[in-house]
């Protein structure tokens, strides 16, 4: 019963970290060029207003319980026990794209203003953009890994 409760907090956490990337993604990175730079720092400083602090809680949360969930594996050396290992693999890399490239695009984001907004900020757009990319499809990838192994689970007899 505990692993099955923990990969249920694991998939549902990692179900709404991956929401919470794939909504952005979908919504605004892939139209995110044809925003002035007043609609983009507009529309930037309300979704980290919105999502930084739920992100600290969730995130953490869900990496907790995806490596319990793989601890917790009943087939060690079996696909779906790789596929879980994978997932949580991949949730780390989503970790790190956040906290070392999007992070501090963000803090930089949250200082400007229409009338202050650095000369070449496009380029800085285009890096977040690139990495929040990246990192969305990162996160889908541990999720589809997650889904898998719990799917291929078996329980011990």
């Amino acid at each position: 019963m505990t692993f099955k409760l923990t990969n249920f907090a694991a998939i549902f956490l990692l179900a709404l970290v991956t929401g919470v990337f794939w909504g952005t993604w979908f919504t605004l990175t892939r139209s995110i060029e044809t925003f002035s730079a007043a609609e983009f720092i507009h529309i930037g400083k309300t979704i980290i207003a919105n999502v930084a602090w739920p992100m600290r809680i969730i995130m953490p949360l869900c990496i907790v319980f995806m490596i319990l969930s793989t601890w917790l594996y009943p087939q060690k050396k079996s696909g779906g026990f790789y596929f879980s290992a994978t997932a949580c693999v991949l949730i780390i890399v989503v970790l790190l794209i956040t906290l070392l490239v999007e992070v501090p695009i963000d803090n930089q984001i949250k200082t400007w203003t229409a009338s202050t907004v650095p000369s070449g900020w496009e380029a800085i757009r285009e890096r977040w953009q690139f990495f929040h990319t990246a990192r969305t499809f990162v996160s889908l990838a541990s999720f589809g890994s997650l889904a898998l192994a719990i799917i291929f689970q078996k329980e011990k007899g």
